[in-house]
């Protein structure tokens, strides 16, 4: 199983999770890299998702986190692969409510169902996405909702270092993987 990183804006930084994911697992976790991480558009974002989607050779999982999730939102309404098994979207961002004019013109949100297995992963306390809008998103989504209490936006300044309880969320979602497969 392969998995696609997509960080959110300004990209992960050495201590984020999924930056000591990728290297605890280099084989298997390849990070989607952007053209500009400080100053997002929308249509080049999706498009460098869909460059490195339409590369796998087999099966994989998304792993986005902020606005790569909402980013992977936009590309699953103009974009289709079945290698794409599953996404695990952690503290997708509000973008709908925020007041940083480089990431509103990723607003809307899209509210499609995705045609894939997926589970979106929100903090009490994150600043840029209540724990009530993250609940929308993941039911429009189809996603399974769950709720970490106080994390922070769950990046690196909420000190969750290699995030063991998001890996066994993302293999939560392989699993469910596998046994499609094996079926």
């Amino acid at each position: 199983m392969k998995y696609l990183i997509i960080p959110g804006y300004k990209n992960s930084g050495p201590e984020h999770w999924q930056t000591l994911w990728q290297k605890q697992y280099p084989l298997q976790f390849t990070r989607v890299e952007q053209y500009n991480w400080s100053a997002p558009v929308k249509e080049d974002w999706i498009g460098r998702i869909n460059e490195y989607v339409e590369k796998l050779s087999e099966p994989a999982i998304i792993v986005a986190h902020s606005l790569g999730c909402i980013a992977v939102a936009h590309w699953a309404i103009h974009h289709q692969s079945d290698n794409i098994v599953g996404a695990l979207l952690v503290a997708p961002a509000d973008v709908n409510n925020t007041s940083n004019r480089l990431l509103q013109n990723f607003a809307p949100v899209p509210l499609n169902k995705f045609p894939f297995k997926s589970i979106v992963v929100a903090s009490t306390n994150d600043p840029h996405v209540s724990t009530y809008h993250a609940a929308i998103f993941a039911a429009n989504w189809g996603s399974r909702f769950v709720c970490i209490g106080e994390k922070g936006h769950i990046n690196a300044a909420s000190e969750l270092n290699d995030w063991k309880e998001g890996l066994t969320l993302l293999n939560s979602l392989k699993q469910t993987q596998e046994f499609v497969y094996q079926t």
